[in-house]
């Protein structure tokens, strides 16, 4: 049940799926409908406040960091309409003060070890406030983060929650690994965003994944200008992430996804191949090199770990490392150069992270690596159990952080159907195993991704990293549209409920989800007539589904001022190429069997004024083809303004390119239409349906 809450007499509506009842008759929050983000571990009992009409005071120590979350929350009560300096006290106390030790007890509450580092409690404090106590300085900001989902509504209907919790996280190291080497290079506008945002959430690391996107001094041809960050721009990103309690920790490729790199001539002998995307670990310049980068690294980020990534080197062995590859075998030449790297890299005093999916095939040799060493076990397709993907490296005495993904990657939406069950199993059996971290991750293979559509996923990550154990689906959606975008409608969460109901039924179609490949085909190809076959039957669902998501967002802004507008732009601009996708694939059958008709009755001289307006209902100033031509032109608009709130231009073109000649294609149909037209008025005579350009109609669909 999802509680609404109005300000003077306090009133609780239910506001979706419950029966109206009596005032009198309606329960107050309790802990079972906190809808938190991430859950809190424990909670005892919940008062309300009426913060809007009395308005807010946070007050703190005077610790500077403690100020810092005091400013911050502050400013979030603010955004939400209540006056600053009012009635309603929220102070943020540290466990040592006479204060603190005075409520805890009066609550019965402690802190106990495990609530040390990052732990905080929350209580009531007397008539009109709320303590947030804890021992450090990142137990007060993630209290703080917390007290800003408590305030509910706007304005003087605004109330304060004031739970009785204890809160801590499961796992010390809850991070997000973001794709910076494959299109989207964020401003640093909106990169402040993402760190404000995922610190309120409780994210503690932020990993930014480079390829050939870092402006080393010592190899500038590889950054190209424009889509790399600059070492300055690195050191303001790592102190803003400090004052949120996040560490920013670098990934830099070492090994393979190295194509950026090693496509310049002066580095073709340092590939395994020419051109390709691996080091050739015996080549005498591949160390030199990899140390260079990772020197001017240590200058700009202080963190006390590096990610030199080392995935997916599938080139090893077939080129310069052949004759090494065949006489060793393929898991010893990979492990050994890591272990190269390793003591390259010393003098940095790092602790490495390193992507699993290589070492893991050769448990017999993981053992050999510095114990020191991270290993990042990672698998984005759903399994039952992910145990198999750690347990090698832990034999082996290695600490392990698991890696799931918001499964974004060349999607027109992410499909968190399977993004969440991918991060809900795998943290779990990461806890299980006793992994320390957990890495989520968003990629942009095909440099189309727009981040401000991840978050839905990025925030499960959050839960689930925080949480103790398996997290609970049912338990994050339903609290998500309030946790995220204070929408008190429930509209928001099941916005995001449709659009993973529209993804399922592209599996049910024997098709992979909604791939930007599917946006983008051609449906009178080869390839989209394949496509088509399998999407029919779910063409008209997955536009419902599309469209209603598009509905209810917009019903909920329509209601209440919401956070986070910019990710709801962004979830109508997935959830218009959803539709569009249907809409294409539709129309394209349409047209298809429209003029198979027509060319069909073409002999007979009393259908030709029927015949006529069948060719203008094909293509004409609100023809079919327009249609589709429309569509590739209007979506190009939402799709640059959404670029454009999170990322620098560069790379911006070469999507842009992609609307542009879908839409030219429809231009060019539509202008051979005309002439078509024209030669039916003039001659009454009709190409057939291949002279046209078209396929040729399913026999199953002629309904004549």
């Amino acid at each position: 049940m999802r509680i609404l809450f109005l300000a003077g007499p306090l009133l609780f509506l239910c506001a979706s799926n419950c029966v109206p009842a009596q005032t009198s008759q309606i329960a107050a929050p309790t802990c079972s409908n906190l809808e938190l983000v991430p859950a809190p571990r424990e909670c005892t009992a919940v008062e309300t406040q009426p913060a809007g009409r009395l308005g807010v005071r946070v007050v703190a120590g005077k610790d500077a960091e403690d100020q810092f979350a005091a400013k911050d929350l502050e400013q979030a009560a603010e955004n939400a309409g209540l006056k600053t300096g009012g009635k309603v006290t929220i102070s943020l106390e540290r466990a040592e003060t006479s204060r603190a030790k005075e409520l805890l007890a009066r609550h019965d509450l402690k802190l106990d070890s495990a609530m040390r580092d990052e732990g905080y409690v929350t209580v009531p404090d007397g008539r009109n406030g709320l303590a947030v106590i804890a021992e450090t300085s990142a137990g007060i900001f993630y209290g703080a983060q917390t007290v800003k989902q408590l305030i509910r509504g706007r304005g003087e209907e605004a109330l304060l929650l004031a739970p009785t919790l204890r809160d801590w996280p499961a796992m010390a190291h809850r991070g997000l690994s973001d794709d910076w080497s494959r299109g989207p290079m964020p401003t640093m506008d909106f990169l402040k965003r993402e760190i404000r945002t995922l610190a309120a959430y409780k994210i503690n690391v932020l990993s930014p994944y480079f390829e050939a996107t870092f402006a080393y001094p010592v190899s500038p041809v590889t950054a190209f200008p424009g889509g790399a960050m600059t070492p300055d721009q690195a050191r303001e990103m790592v102190a803003y992430a400090a004052k949120y309690h996040i560490m920013v920790i670098p990934e830099q490729e070492a090994f393979g996804h190295l194509h950026h790199v090693l496509a310049y001539e002066q580095y073709l002998d340092l590939g395994e191949t020419p051109h390709g995307a691996v080091l050739a670990p015996g080549t005498p310049g591949t160390l030199p090199l990899i140390a260079s980068w990772f020197a001017e690294l240590a200058k700009v980020f202080p963190a006390p770990y590096a990610h030199i990534g080392a995935d997916e080197t599938f080139e090893l062995g077939m080129g310069q490392s052949h004759a090494e590859v065949k006489q060793q075998g393929l898991g010893a030449v990979y492990i050994d150069f890591l272990r190269r790297i390793h003591a390259t890299l010393e003098p940095y005093h790092k602790r490495l992270l390193f992507w699993g999916d290589i070492a893991v095939k050769s448990p017999e040799l993981v053992g050999t690596l510095p114990k020191d060493m991270i290993a990042v076990a990672w698998r984005y397709s759903v399994q039952p159990d992910y145990t198999p993907l750690i347990e090698p490296f832990t034999k082996a005495g290695l600490e392990t952080w698991v890696a799931p993904s918001v499964r974004n990657v060349s999607r027109v939406y992410p499909n968190y159907v399977q993004a969440l069950d991918n991060i809900r199993l795998f943290v779990r059996d990461g806890q299980k195993m006793g992994s320390t971290g957990e890495l989520n991750t968003t990629w942009n293979d095909d440099g189309e991704g727009i981040f401000d559509q991840d978050w839905f996923g990025v925030l499960f990550g959050a839960a689930a990293g925080w949480q103790a154990g398996e997290s609970s689906e049912d338990a994050f959606v339903a609290s998500y549209g309030l946790a995220f975008h204070r929408d008190s409608t429930g509209k928001i969460s099941q916005a995001q409920r449709e659009l993973m109901a529209a993804q399922t039924l592209f599996k049910k179609a024997g098709l992979v989800d909604a791939q930007d490949s599917y946006f983008w085909v051609d449906p009178f190809s080869s390839e989209g007539q394949q496509v088509a076959e399998k999407l029919r039957p779910a063409e008209h669902e997955l536009r419902l589904h599309a469209e209603r998501a598009i509905a209810l967002v917009e019903e909920a802004r329509a209601t209440e001022k919401l956070d986070n507008q910019d990710a709801l732009d962004a979830l109508e601009l997935g959830a218009r190429r959803m539709d569009f996708i249907g809409l294409k694939f539709q129309l394209a059958d349409q047209i298809v069997l429209e003029y198979d008709k027509a060319f069909s009755l073409s002999e007979d001289p009393e259908r030709r004024s029927q015949i006529g307006e069948m060719l203008a209902t094909i293509g004409s100033n609100n023809g079919w083809m327009q249609d589709i031509r429309d569509g590739y032109s209007l979506l190009r608009g939402l799709y640059r303004q959404a670029w454009l709130r999170d990322n620098r231009p560069y790379w911006l073109r070469n999507n842009l390119n992609h609307y542009d000649m879908a839409a030219q294609l429809w231009i060019g149909r539509c202008e051979r239409w005309d002439d078509l037209r024209y030669q039916w008025q003039a001659k009454h005579t009709l190409p057939t349906p291949a002279q046209a350009g078209l396929p040729e109609a399913p026999e199953h669909l002629r309904l004549y």
